[in-house]
């Protein structure tokens, strides 16, 4: 499908004195990495951008440390209960903001290396700005951050994700109401997509969250250009859901990956988004 220039986009925007993003909200197929074989990461790549994956989904996540887990290394410590009521323990616990930890930079420089392809880099951590710089370098296209994580620095952010060449995005929980997402949308530094998580973020596998599609819904009149992602539980029986919503950006995980026949899910997914956003992709102005 065919999408008019960005010279055009503004051309055509501008006696409504509006901003287009860079891309626009065309259908995008971001197979999730995670799902994927990681011994075989780089072939894996290649088989989903050989059956025509527009991007490669990548989850980069920091990891927290269970309280089991801490009372277990520490049982044999007299002082046990007093580190467990101790700041520094609390603060161990929260410092991180998914209990599952994936990738990071060195992974991307080496799949970089394999592939010219989009790659599309969600962080769920609870520190995105310490990610920018070696992400920046290892050869990330995007850097999506969360904005339960970011909502004292996001400007700062967004400038820093720009100038290492990133496209800057933002993620939100499934418990984070739509508008807190509004003023990184309507900044003049403004991020580029809206990532919605339609599972609770930090393992793949879990079941897609019907009552998220609204907030996909409302996001879609506010900002018909807006590039807006779904990401969790998305296979050919929710894809429906979400596109029909305004969703444009599809990331699938096991859904591709666990099928018997990944090739035709993969083409199954691709024909439901674009056959929804057939209608849409003349929507080009805010």
């Amino acid at each position: 499908m065919h999408c008019e220039s960005a010279l055009q986009q503004r051309n055509n925007c501008k006696s409504r004195n509006t901003r287009v993003p860079k891309m626009g909200a065309t259908p995008k197929i971001a197979p999730s990495m995670l799902a994927s074989d990681f011994a075989n990461l780089a072939s894996e790549a290649k088989r989903m951008l050989d059956f025509g994956a527009d991007w490669l989904h990548m989850d980069i996540m920091d990891g927290y440390v269970s309280l089991l887990s801490w009372t277990s290394l520490l049982k044999d410590f007299a002082s046990l209960s007093f580190y467990f009521f101790s700041t520094s323990c609390f603060s161990h616990f929260h410092r991180h903001f998914v209990p599952n930890l994936t990738i990071g930079a060195p992974v991307i420089e080496s799949l970089r290396k394999q592939t010219k392809a989009f790659l599309d880099c969600h962080l769920m951590v609870t520190n995105p700005i310490d990610y920018v710089e070696p992400l920046g370098k290892a050869g990330a296209s995007g850097f999506t951050f969360h904005v339960e994580v970011s909502k004292e620095n996001w400007q700062e952010l967004i400038q820093k994700i720009k100038s290492k060449a990133m496209r800057p995005g933002v993620a939100l929980k499934p418990g984070t109401p739509i508008e807190e997402v509004y003023p990184l949308v309507d900044s003049e530094n403004l991020v580029e997509m809206v990532l919605v998580m339609t599972v609770e973020p930090g393992f793949g596998g879990q079941k897609f969250m019907p009552e998220m599609v609204d907030k996909v819904r409302v996001l879609r009149k506010k900002y018909p250009a807006l590039d807006i992602e779904v990401d969790g539980g998305l296979g050919p029986s929710t894809i429906e859901m979400a596109a029909s919503a305004g969703a444009n950006c599809i990331v699938a995980g096991s859904s591709i990956f666990g099928a018997a026949d990944a090739k035709l899910c993969f083409g199954k997914s691709g024909e439901m988004l674009t056959s929804f956003l057939q209608p849409r992709s003349k929507h080009i102005c805010f």
